[in-house]
């Protein structure tokens, strides 16, 4: 076997540098487009994550609290299709509706459009942002339905439907309380609302001392239909003077010189019911169901609330923060209304409730019954 010249040597050296060349770009590319198959915290060892601790699915076996660990979840990057809901109620209704929309679509990826009619009712009193559907659009798309129940189920969170529209009466924080700084910002009062409402903040004082409040309370008492509904129908009562004179009472004992700014659909109700000898209750709202624009800016811009039952008082408490009292156990336990409402997931956990009195409702079951 002959030996190779020193050309063939110098020709082969060139060959395997060429080779080697070829397979290491080959496997720098993979890894740049693929990425390293390593955990994240493989990467980033000395970091400590941080997430909100908030409740995303309230579901069986866990923990109705916003204070449980919980991964926040991974939104799509773009999003698709084309969801509504119908909208169905009043004020307080279609506030719930609107935000379980905006949490769920963006939740699934899907774009999310309301329908005009809550255009109308909701652009006039809050800055909000989603887009609304054309008419003839709506009538045109191939909408698959979904009723709603009002309590975020991990079945909601995998929803393919690219022309989904919902109903139903959705108005609990574990639908997009993990998206709270971005409901706030939906509902945003407009400007001249805010500031009238401030306006009218400002000029109160405490009856007999003159002395400016260092605290404002939203009260919101609920009643109109609901003196019917509620015992004829759902077994159930609404907020008494014996009760907003608890929660008044917790206030006074916990804040230094509150004021009580009273809304309501039936206000002279409260004027013949509430305890005034304090000083610091004043009878603020004009109690119109239709306008309820002055009122509830009116409730969003005091401190804490007070409030009884109902989706009005709860979304005047959740964009005003502070402390929440509620009236809690208010229908009796063998309710059909709590077969559609779980208090749990209603009030959030931090909120105060106060129990309300139903012996009231029991007399009265009793007296049906022909029972002394």
């Amino acid at each position: 076997m002959c030996a190779l010249s020193r050309r063939h040597l110098c020709l082969i050296f060139l060959l395997v540098c060429v080779l080697a060349s070829v397979v290491f770009l080959h496997i720098t590319q993979d890894i740049f487009h693929n990425g390293l198959d390593l955990p994240i915290p493989a990467l980033f060892a000395d970091r400590h994550l941080v997430a909100n601790s908030v409740a995303i699915f309230c579901l069986s076996g866990t923990p109705m609290t916003p204070n449980i660990s919980s991964s926040c979840p991974t939104y799509p990057a773009s999003l698709s299709g084309t969801w509504t809901t119908v909208p169905a109620g009043r004020f307080g209704n279609q506030m719930g509706q609107y935000a379980t929309l905006l949490a769920l679509a963006q939740l699934n990826g899907h774009q999310a459009f309301i329908l005009k009619s809550m255009h109308d009712v909701l652009a006039p009193v809050f800055r909000i942002t989603l887009p609304v559907l054309a008419p003839e659009v709506d009538s045109h798309t191939p909408w698959r339905h979904l009723e709603l129940h009002d309590w975020m189920s991990e079945e909601y969170a995998h929803l393919n439907d690219p022309f989904l529209k919902f109903t139903g009466f959705p108005c609990s924080w574990t639908f997009f309380h993990h998206l709270r700084e971005q409901i706030q910002s939906e509902f945003t009062l407009h400007d001249h609302l805010r500031e009238k409402a401030q306006g009218f903040l400002r000029q109160l004082h405490l009856a007999g001392t003159g002395a400016l409040p260092r605290t404002f309370v939203g009260v919101h008492v609920r009643r109109g239909d609901y003196l019917q509904v509620m015992p004829q129908h759902w077994k159930g009562v609404v907020g008494d003077r014996v009760y907003l004179q608890q929660a008044m009472d917790w206030f006074r004992a916990r804040h230094e010189a509150p004021i009580f700014v009273v809304t309501s659909n039936g206000m002279q109700w409260c004027q013949e019911n509430i305890n005034t000898s304090q000083g610091d209750v004043i009878f603020a709202g004009d109690g119109q169901e239709g306008s309820p624009a002055r009122d509830f800016a009116l409730l969003t811009q005091c401190n804490h609330t007070i409030m009884t039952i109902g989706t009005f008082g709860f979304w005047a408490a959740y964009l005003a923060g502070g402390d929440t009292v509620y009236l809690a156990n208010f229908t009796l336990p063998d309710s059909a209304f709590l077969k559609i409402f779980k208090p749990e997931a209603a009030f959030l956990p931090e909120w105060v409730g106060i129990n309300a009195d139903l012996s009231p409702l029991r007399k009265l079951g009793r007296r049906l019954s022909g029972i002394a």
